[in-house]
């Protein structure tokens, strides 16, 4: 009952919330940089009291937004957004082709169909048989009024209107291409970041861990030499 009622008294010792109504954690397990930080803005800062999730998440913001400004300069929006989404514990990863596709218009469409058509090889089959066969019927002797007589004008105009229809459609799709590809890059950019400033944090606690669990085991051992001192002393005594 008495624990109890102590846990219930715990309270932020930044924003004044009490442990029923937020989750508090132990002011001690701070990495020490997140820790200087707080101290900045609220100097009364001790390691002996607890701190709120959302202050010490807003704390870190600040703290890994004054890392990268040290080694890039001024946060980019791309760059601000990864750090909210570390504050606020988000998932970065999201399928980029799925995104993009479903906001393509109906011509966008159209063109990567052709130009995926374009370039393939029932396309290239099916051309050579058309001017094959064009070819042929305007090449036989026999016809007297061929509707396309050697050198096949009007087939030299349909090729050169295709191809000047063919080029825009495929260049269309090129830059549909570079957008899904500068999507791609963007979106690897931000996961990289976020792991690196997430591992580059991890390493922090996890020596910062070690270091507390040397110093609690340091006194421990102090204790138990201070329990056999007294222990002999008493054996002592009673000899």
């Amino acid at each position: 009952m008495e624990h109890a009622e102590h846990i219930e008294n715990r309270s932020c010792q930044l924003c004044g919330r009490h442990a029923d109504a937020i989750q508090l954690l132990a002011a001690d397990i701070i990495r020490p940089a997140v820790a200087e930080t707080i101290r900045k803005a609220y100097p009364g800062w001790s390691n002996d009291g607890f701190i709120c999730v959302d202050d010490l998440n807003r704390f870190r913001y600040e703290y890994v937004s004054s890392l990268v400004e040290d080694e890039k300069g001024e946060l980019t929006d791309l760059e601000k957004e990864v750090l909210e989404s570390m504050s606020n514990h988000e998932i970065l990863s999201v399928q980029v082709d799925q995104e993009l596709e479903s906001s393509i218009s109906f011509g966008q469409r159209l063109s990567d169909q052709i130009a995926k058509f374009g370039g393939s090889w029932k396309f290239i089959i099916l051309f050579a048989g058309i001017l094959f066969v064009w070819i042929g019927i305007n090449s036989i002797s026999l016809l007297l009024k061929p509707f396309d007589p050697f050198p096949y004008i009007f087939l030299n105009l349909l090729l050169s209107c295709l191809a000047a229809l063919q080029a825009p459609i495929i260049m269309m799709s090129q830059n549909r291409q570079e957008e899904k590809d500068r999507a791609r890059a963007t979106h690897d950019y931000k996961i990289n970041l976020k792991a690196e400033l997430e591992i580059r944090q991890l390493h922090q606690k996890v020596d910062h861990l070690l270091s507390h669990q040397w110093e609690r085991l340091v006194e421990i051992q102090k204790v138990q030499l201070e329990l056999m001192g007294e222990v002999r002393a008493s054996k002592e005594k009673a000899k």
